[in-house]
């Protein structure tokens, strides 16, 4: 299996590099496509960053992470859309895929979990102009209800596509296994996002059991109870023919190794497990 179809989101070796040398050593593997964060990002150097994407040739499938629109304030809000319009223009530098958004939970003190996903709405709609003018698609990625209060109140797939259908066009998805295996409507929410052509990125890793914290205890592929390869076949029949992004965090277990190890069990595994 190639590894054209593998990508690393930089947050699974986090802990072992920058963005410089993770990309360095990605390379010594054959991997040729990464996923970064925006504080990485901002530790290398914006222009640096991109010289380092360009001159090596590397896909970047997705820049992590705008969204966090919610905000106890209108000012708060407004906040929120100026700083996912930077993150825009960080994606456009580095010219990735799309800038994958983490929408944002209740704001401080709230327990309007409605008034949160319409600010939500409110917010991409806001932002989505200035993507569309600069050619980075958003997507929208839900996160499990577990999430929902702090992290991200849009937690179906289905709740991501009825808002891209809402928005129009440039804006879609981002798969991640992680939060939306256990879904009994999976399937066909796939599907419905292949028909649109909203699927915008594929994210991997497994769900241990027992998970220890919820997010800092990600496991490796193949080593929980996520059908990966299943997940893998309704993406890819629904269209989605990129990377698979492998997403890990891991603070007591990956985090912990030689990143060079860890690259070398992504590729393993992305070979048998996935």
């Amino acid at each position: 299996m190639s590894l054209e179809g593998l990508s690393i989101n930089l947050a699974t070796v986090r802990q072992q590099w920058g963005l410089k040398d993770a990309v360095e050593a990605c390379l010594k593997l054959g991997i040729t496509a990464v996923a970064p964060w925006r504080d990485q990002v901002e530790k290398q150097g914006l222009a640096e960053s991109a010289r380092i994407i360009r001159d090596n040739g590397v896909r970047v499938t997705g820049l992590c992470r705008g969204g966090m629109f919610p905000a106890a304030t209108p000012e708060g809000l407004n906040a929120a859309i100026d700083d996912n319009k930077r993150a825009v223009d960080e994606a456009a530098a580095l010219g990735a895929d799309c800038l994958v958004l983490v929408v944002g939970g209740l704001p401080v003190g709230s327990k309007d979990i409605v008034g949160a996903r319409k600010m939500v709405a409110d917010g991409i709609a806001a932002t989505l102009p200035h993507a569309r003018a600069c050619g980075i698609p958003l997507a929208i990625e839900p996160l499990h209800p577990m999430y929902a209060a702090d992290r991200a109140c849009v937690n179906t797939l289905g709740q991501a596509l009825d808002l891209c259908d809402a928005l129009g066009d440039g804006i879609g998805v981002a798969i991640d296994v992680y939060h939306v295996w256990w879904d009994p409507d999976l399937a066909t929410q796939i599907a419905r996002a292949g028909r649109n052509r909203q699927i915008l990125a594929h994210h991997i890793c497994d769900w241990l059991v027992p998970t220890k914290d919820l997010l800092l205890d990600r496991g490796m592929m193949g080593d929980g109870v996520i059908d990966l390869p299943g997940i893998r076949r309704q993406i890819e029949a629904a269209g989605f023919h990129g990377p698979q992004e492998v997403e890990i965090f891991s603070a007591e277990n990956w985090w912990k190794r030689d990143g060079m190890e860890v690259l070398q069990t992504c590729i393993d595994r992305f070979r048998t497990v996935c």
